[in-house]
């Protein structure tokens, strides 16, 4: 008899957080070690337990999944990290691609399909839901496209950065995209805590290095 996938849920929602492992709970060959509500409960979580699969949110409080998935390569990296969610972006699937998870799941899925996706993730393959793999597909189908420069960074992320490099004012960005100055503060407070950088002169001046700007 195999043994069982052992399995850490991370989600904020307690609701979808209990239902989710009351389900798991009654699959045969499935095993809830624990449960976490924050990106770094998750963390703790399977670095404590050492589970086969994660079964992460997007959106978390502390840490969000992304940077969940990216800690847990060097920490955990034979962990595999299955991402459950509602948010079905490019810039969300493929940002948590990047950060290492092996699959991407969406929340209206059926419960096979998240008990199939898990199973799969355990036995090292990767797996995406019907809309996300189209989208995977047509991605790696296409010619290579360059690197982007600063991948950990989202795209509105990148644009604020671009900006900065460009030489505009706070109000000048939140102007030309549409945001509140203090929308384009957090952002641009995000970018300088992701590139580990002091403020924005540092900042800017690495992005003009990389070509932004």
């Amino acid at each position: 008899m195999s043994a069982p996938v052992r399995v850490v849920l991370a989600d904020d929602h307690p609701v979808v957080r209990d239902g989710l492992a009351a389900l798991l709970a009654s699959v045969p060959g499935v095993e809830v070690l624990g449960t976490a509500g924050t990106g770094r409960e998750a963390v703790r979580a399977v670095v404590t337990l050492r589970p086969d699969v994660l079964v992460l949110d997007i959106q978390m409080p502390e840490l969000d999944g992304v940077g969940v998935a990216r800690e847990l390569q060097r920490a955990a990296p034979d962990v595999a990290v299955l991402v459950l969610t509602m948010f079905d972006d490019d810039d969300s699937v493929f940002a948590a691609l990047r950060a290492g998870a092996a699959g991407y799941v969406l929340k209206g899925a059926a419960q096979e399909e998240i008990v199939r996706a898990i199973g799969a993730v355990a036995a090292g393959e990767a797996i995406f839901g019907p809309g996300i793999a189209r989208r995977v597909l047509a991605q790696l189908g296409g010619r290579p496209a360059a690197r982007e420069p600063f991948p950990e960074l989202t795209a509105r992320e990148r644009e604020v950065l671009e900006l900065l490099a460009a030489g505009l004012t706070t109000a000048a960005i939140g102007a030309r995209l549409g945001l509140a100055p203090k929308t384009v503060t957090n952002h641009a407070s995000a970018v300088f805590a992701k590139l580990h950088v002091e403020g924005r002169a540092e900042a800017v001046e690495r992005a003009r290095r990389a070509g932004l700007g």
